[in-house]
């Protein structure tokens, strides 16, 4: 396996690349990741079952995206495919670890510059992507709240259902939601999908960064709510960002509403105490 991904590597880069050192590392929840090298360069390495190819598709095509804004940095896409019984995805080696209230800062007016980025299309995007594990369905729709109900809190319900979730105001919360966003104005905005802490940081010289994501055109809110889901990014991001694309009014009581997203996708992947913080908060939005 190893060796075909060498092959892909040298193939696509024009350099001759031989690994000589392979360590484990970080892949997320779902995947392996592994640290690359032949001595003088290091590439990250994502590997998960032969089956899941198309998530490592899509997150490469999401990663360019990101990259055509040339606002944040994102880890560059080098190949993905499939060798022996598993699918890989070769990303940039990117050493984290820096950063102080500057970097912060700067990440604020990153994430703003490629929030700026829109689409004719509407919200979606061109292929479906993942969140976690779980499919995530982009479908070009014209209206937000229309993609909203329909794409990302009804296609979660339906799972969660299937799951032996009990969520008794969920089809009250569905027919709110076109009030709750009434008079709020939403412009496609190209978002990274599932920004929380563990997929945001800074580089060794001080750079922000974020990476695995789960792309698509939507309200810039959903990852400015996420941000704010576990424990916060520092005040310097949110006062930066507000600097050059200020929030609009109401987001307060919109983030609740973004972040059942996600709190319903991890009872899907993850069970447990979700549910009963899922409808903690759909009883909020709905008071």
């Amino acid at each position: 396996m190893w060796t075909q991904i060498d092959a892909h590597i040298s193939q696509v880069t024009g350099e001759k690349f031989q690994s000589q050192q392979r360590r484990s590392v970080g892949g997320g929840c779902i995947n392996q990741g592994y640290a690359v090298s032949d001595g003088e360069i290091t590439y990250f390495v994502k590997q998960n079952l032969a089956s899941q190819v198309a998530m490592f598709e899509a997150e490469a095509l999401g990663l360019q995206q990101m990259i055509a804004t040339a606002s944040i940095r994102v880890p560059k896409p080098i190949c993905w495919g499939t060798a022996a019984n598993s699918s890989y995805i070769v990303l940039e080696w990117l050493e984290l670890g820096g950063g102080d209230s500057n970097s912060w800062g700067e990440m604020g007016r990153k994430l703003a510059a490629m929030h700026k980025a829109s689409s004719s299309q509407g919200f979606g995007w061109k292929i479906n992507n993942t969140i976690g594990s779980t499919l995530q369905i982009n479908t070009w729709t014209v209206d937000w709240v229309e993609f909203y109900v329909t794409h990302r809190l009804g296609y979660q319900f339906q799972l969660a259902r299937r799951g032996g979730g009990n969520f008794p105001k969920q089809d009250k919360l569905l027919a709110a939601i076109p009030k709750l966003l009434a008079d709020h104005q939403v412009q496609p905005s190209l978002v990274h999908g599932d920004l929380w802490g563990g997929n945001a940081g800074c580089t060794a010289s001080g750079e922000p960064v974020i990476f695995d994501p789960a792309t698509y055109f939507g309200d810039r809110e959903v990852d400015i709510a996420m941000t704010e889901l576990f424990g916060g990014f520092p005040a310097g991001f949110y006062k930066s960002y507000n600097q050059v694309f200020p929030l609009d009014a109401g987001y307060e009581q919109r983030k609740t509403l973004y972040n059942l997203y996600h709190i319903l996708n991890h009872f899907n992947l993850f069970g447990g105490g979700y549910a009963s913080q899922a409808n903690r908060m759909i009883d909020q939005i709905l008071h």
